[in-house]
């Protein structure tokens, strides 16, 4: 039975995640908002619904080491499995993304969080200030996108979207992607718990590694969609607005229900792992360079090697 749950909430998540990549490219298209725009919010939150489920359901049962490691485990996974995996098949040009800004915002947002995690345990007043940090970022986001220029025609042109697509379309898209994800990884994390807790794992481990990978699944799922339909800029502001999403919303929110105390090992390895990853991207952030299938196997080997690390913990 675990396996089928993983098998079914695979599938739910390859096609809702098709869904509300289509439904983000529709709404920027009708708004005229840049999809990298539409892609750091809409998208990154639905795709990050997994995450908060999971952190505040552990915070509550008493189990924190799941809850941080569910986030700072999906943190490195969205860069090095979730923009990984797409490059070995379908090369991610990023040299017209213009994400600079929203990069180093996310950057800042890790170190932010990296600083609170040594003042710990986390509790109410973490939770203050990453929940006022979230606030800004909203409103940032929000006026970038009331002053933005135009989508690009060019999004016209992308496989199975219309340029004027009805806003009900759109609505339905973005429904059925921000309720389909939660619902396919929540079913494929069931499994997959019953499976890992076979063998006798950690709560942190499990966290950092089957849950996290779990979690990350609505954003490869997108990422892959994205990278197909040659649309960089929502596989790239995907992962940038999942990785914000994640410490801002998912931490601040359950930081609520603390303290919720961080263990050693993230405080030397984990976390750093994280923002070494995060780092890494501002290569083709800041490059013209792209992302192709070398970049890939590079990526996938780094995030192998850090899998197999935790699991000889």
């Amino acid at each position: 039975m675990a396996f089928l749950q993983v098998a079914g909430g695979l599938v739910l998540l390859v096609f809702t995640g098709d869904f509300l990549v289509k439904g983000a490219v529709g709404l920027s298209l009708r708004l005229g908002v840049p999809t990298l725009v539409v892609s750091v919010t809409i998208v990154g939150f639905g795709t990050s619904a997994p995450e908060m489920l999971i952190a505040v359901q552990s915070a509550l049962d008493g189990a924190p080491g799941l809850a941080l490691g569910n986030v700072v485990g999906s943190n490195t996974a969205n860069v090095l499995l979730v923009l990984g995996l797409p490059a070995l098949f379908f090369t991610l040009d990023t040299s017209d993304t213009d994400s600079r800004r929203i990069y180093i915002m996310m950057l800042g947002v890790s170190v932010i969080f990296i600083a609170l995690a040594f003042m710990g345990p986390l509790y109410l007043w973490h939770a203050a200030v990453l929940l006022g940090l979230l606030g800004v970022m909203l409103w940032d986001n929000l006026r970038s996108a009331i002053g933005a220029r135009a989508a690009d025609a060019d999004l016209a042109a992308l496989q199975g979207i219309r340029p004027n697509m009805p806003g009900w379309r759109i609505a339905m898209y973005i429904l059925a992607g921000v309720i389909g994800l939660p619902l396919g990884a929540q079913f494929m994390i069931d499994g997959a718990q019953v499976i890992a807790q076979r063998f006798g794992l950690d709560d942190e481990i499990i966290g950092l590694t089957l849950v996290a990978i779990g979690t990350s699944l609505p954003e490869l799922a997108t990422a892959m969609v994205a990278a197909m339909r040659r649309e960089a800029d929502v596989a790239l502001g995907n992962v940038i607005g999942s990785n914000m999403f994640n410490i801002l919303a998912i931490m601040g929110v359950t930081s609520l229900f603390g303290p919720l105390p961080v263990a050693t090992e993230f405080l030397q390895v984990d976390l750093w792992i994280m923002l070494g990853a995060s780092a890494v991207l501002g290569i083709f952030v800041f490059t013209k360079i792209k992302m192709g299938r070398l970049w890939g196997f590079v990526f996938l080997s780094l995030y192998g090697g850090y899998i197999f690390t935790l699991l000889g913990r």
